[in-house]
């Protein structure tokens, strides 16, 4: 199934995914490098929501760029299968190889800013991210790895510390918590 096909046929939870939804779908059908980074508009990225088998904990890595504790994700960089992505950046950023997908299908919806910032020595303009997350399960006693091009830590948190540890307010408030709520 297409990436279009799949956000078309996803629910939104609350008002927050069907603005998004609806605005990755048009996205999509005007844009043809929808995602590649290359897009300095807007491009397509995947995450994964990471919990513990109990889902009373969440994965999550001290981001460089952000200086904040976030969920794990990437670009898509020309992968239309956005839940391999999500996978791939799963063991990337934290070494954890035997994380069990909940489900193929998507998980939440997010369209995110992206403040200009300087990657690998070269500004990279605001942007936004048309992002599409899904759900893991790993084992909270798999050794973790600190993936230093990528974050400075990588640790566990209880879903209530979760909503504390992050440095940007609105992916609290809008991400966040949706994620534990849906997780519920």
């Amino acid at each position: 199934m297409s990436l279009l096909q799949e956000i078309k046929n996803y629910k939104p939870l609350n008002q927050q995914e069907e603005c998004d939804k609806e605005q990755m779908i048009s996205y999509i059908m005007h844009n043809a490098n929808y995602l590649e980074r290359e897009n300095q508009i807007a491009h397509f990225t995947a995450s994964m929501w990471t919990v513990n088998k109990e889902r009373t904990k969440t994965l999550m890595v001290y981001h460089n760029i952000y200086n904040s504790w976030s969920w794990i994700g990437g670009h898509a960089d020309g992968v239309e299968d956005l839940c391999s992505v999500a996978m791939r950046e799963l063991q990337e950023e934290t070494g954890v190889g035997n994380a069990v997908l909940v489900s193929p299908e998507i998980f939440s919806l997010e369209v995110l800013t992206v403040n200009g910032h300087v990657r690998k020595g070269i500004y990279v303009p605001s942007h936004l991210h048309m992002n599409v997350t899904y759900l893991a399960e790993a084992d909270e006693n798999e050794t973790l790895v600190v993936n230093k091009e990528e974050n400075q830590g990588v640790k566990w948190w209880s879903f209530e510390d979760a909503l504390k540890v992050p440095d940007e307010p609105w992916f609290v408030e809008w991400i966040y918590k949706k994620l534990i709520e849906r997780c519920r």
